[in-house]
């Protein structure tokens, strides 16, 4: 494997900023310090004056659409797209078609990656009403398996998990975290009748009307409720009210919570404001909201009630979102920017770098307990991405790599570029070009 020493480069890890020196050997991070030499014959020298080097970014929730919903997107072209961003690691979604609600379906997608995926991966255990038996056997990879999801609002096929004797048993006997999605049906049921009854056509900005903050918190309480009576270890995605925020702690440090909670890229960007101007392209669940429920979600993240930052990343094709509000599917392209659009914040005076680290990289993988990942260290692999801050980054067709094709953030002008990222030691991408001969890992876990 190449060996690469990067030189004089500003070091983002563990809340500080440091201008180092880092090799790269055997997929790992060989050494850190000043001034490193090595007489290698097989080293290639990298400048890292002026330049960031940043772990790379861990996305706890993604869909990559594989198997079965391929004409929205695939593990190879969003695995590429995530590392052209920054994004080194993804843990994937169940609802795909079929649902992975066997252990063999699981690892049918595992197979996929193992071949395709640019980036580290690891898939969600799925659930349904009448799979708990299938869902607890994950108990027995606990270390090979990101955790079990469960829908607690309705979602693709049949993973609508609502019947309380499921939800009580796996929250009751789950070994491995327990990632939700929380809104509450009967809640979304209510609003869009009571629309409908109206006699109003329904539009977009309808949608943060339907699936309202009450559903939300409804669902996110609910699942605390039964995690607390069990000390299950839970993870709720997605959070986007400023209500649901007040279920949460900043008492604890992230190693000692048993519940913690994730917010998105786009819920951090847009508002209920930007229905008029994007209508059904940021028609998503749970619902982008009211300005204030943003301004909360900052303050949050900012103060450690919310743990992670990742992008729920689900693509669809274009005529699949040009379709009247009810039938337009829900779920937005994100992984290729998410990395960009933090960078923009803190351009902003919104966010540090550290603190971007920390919510990308080191949160994702203490929360997680991902082996050897999420760090700049010694020993650890070498996921790892370089960012150039003074070279602009314009979001336009001709570089969105999604197999989608769009974005909402087309015409965007980021104030970053990612130059170089590593997975497992090999560079992947760098300065726009592309080696594909090694594929990325599958994540494993210190459980």
């Amino acid at each position: 494997m190449q060996i690469y020493l990067i030189k004089n480069i500003q070091v983002v890890n563990e809340g500080r900023v440091q201008v180092a020196d880092v090799l790269i050997k055997n997929g790992r991070i060989e050494k850190i310090g000043p001034q490193i030499t090595s007489h290698d014959l097989h080293l290639t020298e990298i400048s890292g004056e002026g330049n960031y080097l940043l772990p790379g970014a861990i996305d706890d929730q993604v869909h990559f659409r594989e198997p079965g919903l391929t004409h929205k997107a695939n593990i190879y072209t969003e695995s590429k797209a995530a590392v052209a961003g920054g994004v080194t690691s993804f843990m994937e979604m169940p609802n795909t078609v079929p649902n992975a609600l066997t252990q063999e379906l699981l690892e049918d997608k595992y197979r996929i990656a193992s071949q395709t995926s640019l980036g580290n991966y690891s898939f969600y255990m799925g659930t349904g009403n009448d799979n708990p038996d299938q869902v607890l056997k994950t108990n027995d990879k606990r270390k090979e398996v990101c955790g079990i999801k469960i829908f607690m609002g309705s979602s693709t096929g049949n993973m609508l998990v609502d019947n309380p004797n499921t939800l009580d048993r796996i929250f009751r006997e789950s070994e491995v975290l327990i990632a939700t999605h929380c809104e509450d049906e009967s809640i979304i049921k209510k609003n869009l009748l009571e629309l409908k009854a109206s006699g109003k056509a329904l539009t977009a900005a309808d949608h943060p009307v339907i699936r309202n903050e009450e559903a939300c918190y409804e669902s996110s309480l609910y699942a605390i409720q039964i995690a607390k009576k069990y000390n299950t270890r839970l993870h709720i995605l997605h959070i986007s009210t400023e209500k649901e925020l007040q279920l949460f702690t900043n008492m604890l440090p992230l190693k000692d919570k048993r519940i913690t909670a994730e917010v998105c890229v786009h819920h951090l960007h847009f508002t209920s404001d930007d229905y008029g101007r994007l209508g059904n392209l940021i028609k998503c669940n749970p619902a982008i909201k009211a300005p204030s429920n943003k301004a909360a979600l900052w303050n949050a993240l900012l103060d450690d009630r919310l743990d992670v930052i990742a992008t729920d990343h689900a693509p669809h094709a274009w005529e699949e979102k040009n379709e009247p509000y009810e039938k337009a599917h829900a779920g937005l392209p994100l992984v290729q920017h998410s990395l960009l659009l933090m960078l923009h914040y803190y351009k902003q005076g919104k966010i540090s770098l550290e603190k971007i680290v920390e919510k990308m990289s080191h949160a994702v993988a203490d929360c997680f307990q991902v082996k050897e990942r999420g760090y700049i260290r010694e020993g650890y692999h070498a996921d790892l991405v370089i960012v150039n801050m003074h070279e602009k980054t314009t979001v336009s067709k001709n570089n969105i790599l999604y197999k989608c094709g769009w974005s909402p953030l087309e015409g965007f002008e980021f104030p970053a570029t990612i130059t170089h990222t590593f997975v497992n030691g090999h560079l992947v991408y760098g300065n726009g070009a592309w080696d594909e001969s090694k594929k990325g890992q599958r994540l494993l876990f210190d459980r």
